[in-house]
């Protein structure tokens, strides 16, 4: 606190942090964005970034998307990974700014150039669906396998589904659940579907009921419908 009422944007910062988890002070959402917002004044990018969060959230401020992307463009600016995927996540879903693919490319694909796996991600499913970007199959591929190498179920879970349909690589069926069960095993509703399905009807694995029963259930606990449906089905004796 003393270093952070003399300015220093990395001590506002942190102490912007100990307000926001509670740590050593009573937990303070208003304090926290008094602080963050003292170092993001100064061009502290991980204080912008975190001022703009507080604000798409709505915790210490009233939810503003506007304010949010402004916060968020000043940090992605400087280079933060984190703040070029939430500025990428803003334009792709019109919060804060007008619904514009091409520019939620343009700085997934920053975040993505650094490494950051959620952004790789997110990349890949623009290019697979073709927004913002020529439809491309082999760069959604390209951008699923970088993340997915990182440990991003989502794009585990995409990963394995293009090995399953041919696309964007040679099909597949043994790569395909080789992804899908890492996917499952991270967590993935949609991982754990696929491998129920996989496991099921014996497609690249060894056809086994007990454990397509297992993770069709765990992908109804998922919140993932289809899997619910499966299990059911299962249970009734319905296949």
């Amino acid at each position: 606190r003393k270093a952070a009422e003399q300015g220093d944007a990395d001590t506002q910062f942190n102490l912007g942090n100990m307000y926001y988890r509670g740590q050593g002070v009573k937990q303070d959402y208003f304090e926290a964005v008094k602080w963050y917002r003292q170092a993001a004044e100064q061009g502290d990018a991980k204080a912008q970034l975190n001022l703009g969060n507080m604000y798409v959230k709505g915790l210490g401020v009233k939810q503003d998307y506007v304010e949010a992307v402004k916060w968020f463009r000043k940090a992605a600016k400087q280079g933060d990974a984190k703040a070029q995927l939430n500025l990428g996540n803003m334009y792709a879903k019109g919060r804060g700014v007008k619904q514009d693919d091409f520019e939620a490319v343009k700085w997934y694909r920053q975040a993505a150039e650094q490494g950051y796996a959620q952004a790789q991600y997110n990349l890949g499913v623009m290019y697979y669906n073709g927004r913002g970007v020529k439809q491309d199959d082999f760069e959604a591929v390209k951008w699923y396998r970088k993340a997915a190498e990182q440990g991003d179920a989502d794009a585990q879970a995409n990963l394995g589904s293009a090995y399953g349909a041919g696309r964007g690589v040679r099909q597949d069926y043994a790569e395909a659940v080789k992804w899908v069960k890492k996917a499952a095993e991270n967590g993935s509703a949609d991982g754990q579907f696929k491998l129920g399905l996989a496991y099921l009807i014996g497609l690249g694995i060894q056809k086994d009921r007990t454990f397509a029963k297992e993770w069709l259930g765990k992908a109804c606990d998922n919140g993932e419908q289809r899997g619910c449906e499966y299990y059911g089905k299962l249970n009734r004796g319905e296949m």
